[in-house]
């Protein structure tokens, strides 16, 4: 008897820690600079918003970015992302300094990713998700693609996705319908 495959459901409902990469992934990849050669890039409220939820429902989050910015330092500090590694050339390695860090499993964490120097990682993770305008090769070998696009939402969707499949997000839901989760604007 065959063997049904594992659903992405399934992979999600075990997710201990959710990685995000940046660029093309919290932001829509387009890089602002000002003239004195600084970055600036845009980041969805409602994605912040959903890294708080993963946090008060108990999974933990981490970004690995190969770019280095201010920004993304405060904007992790915002959001109170525990983990954060950034100007990474080498994703599989800080990965592994994660599962050290944390003392979870490769299957017990999930990874966002829109580029193929986002592969690496995703292909060893129990869950890989990607936005909707990812790259082709991401996307075929991603277990869930969002609707939307990356820095319009996507890191949303794949929160929601995970507090679902985890029976968290009614619970979430109903505190926001009376007033109790205070304090976590996106």
């Amino acid at each position: 008897m065959a063997i049904a495959p594992v659903t992405a459901t399934e992979r999600a409902s075990r997710v201990k820690l959710m990685i995000f990469d940046v660029d093309g992934v919290l932001t829509d990849g387009g890089l602002l600079f000002t003239a004195e050669g600084d970055t600036m890039k845009g980041f969805h409220s409602m994605d912040g918003h959903g890294m708080k939820l993963l946090r008060q429902a108990g999974i933990d989050t981490a970004i690995i970015t190969g770019r280095k910015s201010g920004i993304v330092a405060v904007r992790a500090k915002e959001m109170n992302v525990t983990h954060v590694y950034q100007g990474v050339q080498d994703k599989p390695a800080a990965f592994a300094d994660l599962l050290q860090q944390t003392g979870l499993t490769a299957e017990e964490c999930g990874y966002m990713g829109d580029d193929w120097v986002d592969l690496a990682v995703m292909l060893k993770v129990g869950f890989a998700a990607a936005p909707a305008n990812s790259h082709p090769e991401v996307i075929a070998r991603a277990h869930w693609v969002s609707e939307a696009r990356g820095g319009h939402g996507a890191a949303r969707e794949v929160v929601d996705t995970l507090l679902r499949a985890q029976h968290k997000y009614e619970a979430l839901l109903a505190a926001a319908c009376s007033g109790e989760q205070r304090g976590l604007v996106g």
